[in-house]
């Protein structure tokens, strides 16, 4: 039996082309806005109607075409950015595959009109695929693509389109994200005369993303600048207290070339460690730079996502990228305004220094050791309401949270422990018996070897019954009995999870749940001991749900309340 292959018709294969392109209205703009940036562009101009339905415009100032180039580029497979496949490696520019022009063209109401030199311009018209005429045009020098009734010949794709407001949402997304690519380019983006978003030229990055967001979000970011062998990293991370549940804005872009990769994101998130509470997610823009032969751009239709040689290296390089610019991070906390006050905030953004992110002013050293019988190094410490410890530093007033102080240091020194040979422990004169419910003991079977490694001997006994033989001694007020129960509870609950790994999960609950509390009373050389071990800690500015432990006061600030400036 024969005849049942066949070649598709050319318009057939034009439209399901275009449907590997040509999605909705937001993936028009983003091919034809590409488009326009490799075209050399310093301006760009996005009008939309109806969310794109009726009417979408594109124009810029890039280099324009000739009248036989811009025919050539209407089919397929045309382009000026490669000759051969062995151009395919390292390619460098955001369009290359030859197919968004006539792929937008076979599905629309479609006009180019461009000129190369602003003196002889060409305009062409094409309806569905089929070019209807071509025409001189006088116009300056660039581009304008008219994108009209999308997809009017395929109702069944126009079906799938969304309502104008979520098409509008969607166009605006796109142009943010090539928006942030290039901070040099001026965007411009309209719907039904409205003005959605308008982004000057701007020199520096953090102005594109001012511009796009507002300063709000520009003042809470943290630059990133990292590198290992071949491998760049770039962009900007949130400083952790202002990561929150939802509304984080998380984008890579490799190569300069947006690509939607989680798998990155997730590298970035593991960078903040115990510096965020489990759920909250920061706002991630990372630019990742490494060689073309390490990064494979042709395995999506839309270059929506790459492929890369040694994934394994480059997330390693990412989340390295990310701890390394947590360590310049600024602490920043407000204080409620009274009654009088003018409402500006009092405890303002304190800069950090060196990899421990020590205040400014405050030696790493502040609250060393000192020999047997001599006056105790560093600043007066003054413990206020049982919480907080005071100390002045050479620009301000450093104030410390004691509970959240502890819970960082009991972190880092559980994590080192996990990894080593344990914690000391203390046996017990009288062995303790505890009841526990059956998930927890469960937990305990699941975590029998980390707890013992912080400290705690167990021995099942009868029933429900367990027998604690040994306990840590993490502080004077300890409640061993206490924090075991509470801390097996919150392991067979699940009230930490979302942590990295097992072994973070359980730092993090046995150091909050061992940590001194607020209302402890703490004797002055407590409270040196504890500062100090907090300025020598990795990430000592958050605890292990991702509270600040330490603000600072600045003096420019106190002079200027009691009139002094």
């Amino acid at each position: 039996m024969s005849g049942r292959i066949a070649v598709l018709p050319a318009r057939v294969a034009d439209q399901i082309a275009a449907g590997e392109v040509v999605e909705r209205p937001a993936s028009v703009v983003k091919e034809l806005v590409e488009n326009a940036l490799d075209a050399g562009a310093r301006s760009v101009r996005v009008e939309l109607e109806d969310g794109g339905r009726s009417l979408i415009r594109v124009s810029d100032d890039g280099e324009g075409m000739s009248p036989a180039d811009a025919r050539l580029a209407l089919q397929r497979h045309a382009t000026s950015k490669i000759r051969a496949a062995a151009d395919l490696i390292g390619v460098g520019t955001f369009g290359f595959r030859g197919e968004a022009l006539p792929a937008t063209a076979s599905v629309s109401r479609f006009e180019l009109e461009t000129s190369a030199d602003g003196v002889n311009g060409v305009r062409l018209r094409v309806t569905g695929g089929t070019l209807d005429g071509t025409e001189e045009a006088v116009r300056q020098r660039g581009t304008t693509v008219i994108v009209r009734g999308l997809f009017f010949n395929t109702p069944a794709r126009r079906k799938f389109l969304r309502a104008p407001a979520t098409e509008t949402r969607a166009v605006t997304e796109a142009v943010t994200v090539l928006a942030l690519t290039r901070p040099d380019v001026a965007f411009t983006l309209t719907s039904d005369g409205r003005v959605l978003l308008e982004a000057a030229a701007a020199g520096r990055l953090i102005d594109r993303i001012h511009a796009l967001w507002g300063r709000e979000l520009a003042d809470t970011l943290l630059p990133i600048a990292h590198r290992h062998g071949t491998f760049e990293i770039s962009g900007f991370a949130q400083r952790p207290s202002q990561a929150r549940p939802a509304g984080r804005k998380g984008y890579v872009f490799v190569r300069g070339r947006p690509v939607k990769d989680p798998f990155i994101l997730r590298a970035a998130e593991a960078g903040y460690r115990s510096a965020v509470a489990p759920g909250d997610r920061p706002t991630l823009i990372l630019f990742l730079d490494l060689p073309g032969d390490g990064v494979d751009v042709n395995v999506h239709p839309a270059k929506a996502e790459v492929r890369f040689r040694d994934r394994f290296l480059l997330e390693q390089v990412v989340g390295d990228g990310v701890r390394a610019a947590l360590a310049p991070l600024e602490a920043a906390a407000t204080l409620a305004s009274g009654s009088g006050s003018v409402g500006a905030p009092v405890l303002e953004a304190a800069p950090w220094e060196g990899t421990g992110m020590i205040p400014a002013g405050v030696p790493t050293d502040l609250f060393g050791a000192q020999p047997f019988g001599e006056r105790p190094r560093g600043p007066e410490l003054l413990q206020v309401f049982d919480t907080y410890l005071l100390f002045q530093a050479d620009d301000g007033v450093v104030i410390v949270d004691q509970h959240s102080a502890h819970e960082r240091v009991l972190y880092e020194g559980v994590m080192r422990q996990l990894g080593g040979d344990g914690a000391p422990a203390q046996r017990l004169l009288l062995p303790l018996t505890l009841e526990f419910t059956a998930p927890e003991l469960e937990a305990i079977d699941a975590h029998r070897e980390l707890l013992q490694r912080v400290g705690y001997e167990l021995e099942p006994f009868s029933g429900r019954t367990v027998v604690v033989h040994t306990a840590p001694n993490p502080h004077p007020r300890f409640e061993a009995s206490r924090c075991l129960q509470e801390l097996v509870a919150d392991l067979a609950g699940g009230r930490f999870g979302g942590w990295a790994n097992r072994l973070e999960r359980f730092a993090a609950t046995f150091a909050c749940r061992a940590a001194i509390k607020a209302g402890h009373h703490l004797d002055p050389d407590e409270a040196r001991e504890l500062v100090r071990r907090l300025l020598a800690a990795t990430l000592p500015a958050h605890d292990v749900h991702g509270r600040p432990t330490i603000v600072q006061l600045p003096k420019g600030e106190l002079e200027r309340r009691f009139g002094r400036a």
